[in-house]
């Protein structure tokens, strides 16, 4: 399996398999990812038109630098098996699994790509949205250490944990809030990425920046929407700040100097800085662009 790669993750934009229009819009967008949803903006009974329309998607698109991510129906549904095979055949960034609540789920659809010939560079995402997810989240994340696994990222599902939970949805998410850390807390363990769950009322932008910013602050590497007028707040609230970048870059080129080649620890700016720090920082400057 190879190394998985670091990518920026501000915007993450949810599109129905069946938005032909949105669909053909998305180069002009900013975002950085686009997750193309099989599963809970689609009926029944347009299931199977909306595979048709993800693979003529990938067939005629052109790239443009979004990384690509299918979301299918759960293994579980009669739609599962067959959403599978066709994303691994439209070669896609990743595959999200929707009601992972297991690590087995995570195992069962890499057996099934495994099975299906798939390149090693496929990843999952696992959506982490229900209750029994959240009670088996540590065994979950575990998985994003074993590199053969191909599990990449975590996506918090906020409105199915309140539907399911029965929890009151205030606009400052104060009931949400402690499983939203132990979301992130988990992926961390699990050197995973985890990105915060949507904002429901797309014209409420300031709700909207409110969450962008507390997820951040919370430790999120981004943000899920659901409408292109959310993409430039997600992005503006998880680039790092012009301070932050200053200092990864000088971090770079202290460890970049000959003389630090083989330490371990340095001294800048009258602080010590760790290779720790040196792997933050490029994660940094990745977000940033740089």
């Amino acid at each position: 399996m190879p190394i998985r790669p670091y990518r920026r993750r501000r915007s993450v934009l949810y599109v129905p398999a069946l938005n032909h229009k949105a669909l053909a819009k998305l180069p002009a967008l900013a975002c950085d990812c686009v997750v193309i949803d099989l599963e809970d903006s689609i009926a029944p009974s347009r299931k199977a038109e909306a595979r048709d329309a993800v693979k003529h998607f990938f067939e005629t698109r052109v790239a443009d630098g979004k990384e690509m991510v299918i979301r299918i129906n759960a293994l579980s549904s009669e739609w599962g098996a067959d959403d599978l095979a066709m994303a691994r055949q439209c070669r896609p960034d990743a595959i999200l699994l929707p009601k992972v609540e297991t690590a087995r789920d995570v195992l069962d659809a890499n057996d099934m790509l495994d099975e299906l010939d798939a390149r090693a560079s496929l990843w999952l995402w696992a959506m982490v949205e229900t209750p029994r997810a959240m009670l088996n989240l540590g065994a979950i994340a575990a998985l994003g250490r074993d590199r053969s696994a191909r599990l990449a990222c975590l996506v918090a599902g906020t409105n199915d944990l309140v539907k399911d939970t029965g929890i009151l949805a205030t606009p400052d998410r104060r009931y949400l809030v402690p499983w939203l850390m132990q979301m992130v807390l988990a992926a961390r363990a699990g050197d995973l990425d985890i990105l915060d769950g949507v904002s429901n009322d797309f014209r409420d932008l300031d709700a909207l920046g409110h969450e962008c910013v507390e997820g951040r602050n919370m430790g999120f590497d981004g943000k899920t929407l659901i409408h292109p007028a959310q993409i430039d707040l997600a992005n503006n609230a998880f680039s790092p700040a012009p301070a932050e970048v200053e200092d990864a870059l000088a971090i770079r080129a202290a460890f970049a100097l000959p003389d630090n080649a083989d330490k371990g620890v340095i001294s800048l700016g009258g602080k010590m800085v760790e290779r720790l720090h040196l792997d933050q920082a490029e994660r940094l400057l990745i977000k940033a662009g740089l």
